[in-house]
């Protein structure tokens, strides 16, 4: 069984700075894409960033220039740096990954539980 676990979501002043980790855990044959979604209250969840296999990186327009995704293959960990938070960057964010579990498996779209983002003024 495969699972995403989020960490380091929290409260921060605008400006400033956070760093999201997401590790993938379990039965875990190969992992391609791996990415940060976000969802705001009463907002549909969006794509924030996403980085393939091979370090290919793609950004909301939103973010870019103030947020850089990364991963470390050899731990199944994607990372999303978050610098001049503003207020708007409020949501709770989730990790994303297509996984292929087995050999023998196709590969599967996998989802964290999320963790919050609070940006204050």
């Amino acid at each position: 069984q495969v699972q995403l676990v989020e960490s380091g979501g929290g409260l921060v002043q605008a400006g400033g700075s956070l760093r999201l980790s997401c590790a993938a855990s379990g039965s875990i044959f190969s992992i391609n894409d791996m990415g940060w979604y976000r969802q705001a209250p009463g907002k549909q969840r969006e794509l924030v960033a996403a980085i393939s296999r091979g370090g290919s990186t793609n950004y909301a327009d939103s973010v870019k220039g103030r947020f850089t995704i990364s991963r470390d293959n050899a731990k199944n960990t994607v990372y999303l740096q978050m610098n001049s938070l503003k207020l708007e960057d409020t949501a709770v964010y989730y990790c994303n990954a297509i996984i292929r579990p087995t050999t023998v498996a196709v590969s599967q779209n996998y989802w964290g539980r999320g963790t919050q983002v609070t940006v204050s003024s």
